[in-house]
C-alpha cells in the first residue's frame, strides 16, 4: 500500500504563521528569522500561494500572461 500523502506531506512544508513571534517581541530584533528550524531534507520545500496547487496538471503549459517567461 503507497501513503502518498504521508509523503507529500514530508516534501512540503507549511510556513509559520508568525515566524518573529507575537506583536512586539523581541525574537529576531537583532537576527534574521527563518521559516524553518531544523535542516533541509531532500525533496523539501514551502507551499507558496504564488504556485499551482497541482503542478502535474500544469506541465509544459506555458502562462499567457505576457512577461510571465523573461529569458
Amino acid at each position: 500500500m503507497i501513503f502518498s500523502n504521508v509523503e507529500v506531506q514530508k516534501e512540503y512544508l507549511i510556513p509559520e504563521t508568525l515566524p518573529e513571534g507575537p506583536y512586539g517581541s523581541p525574537r529576531g530584533k537583532y537576527s534574521l528569522v527563518r521559516n524553518k528550524s531544523g535542516p533541509w531534507q531532500k525533496g523539501q520545500r514551502c507551499y507558496s500561494a504564488f504556485n499551482y496547487e497541482n503542478k502535474g496538471d500544469h506541465e509544459d503549459i506555458p502562462r499567457l500572461d505576457p512577461g510571465a517567461h523573461k529569458p
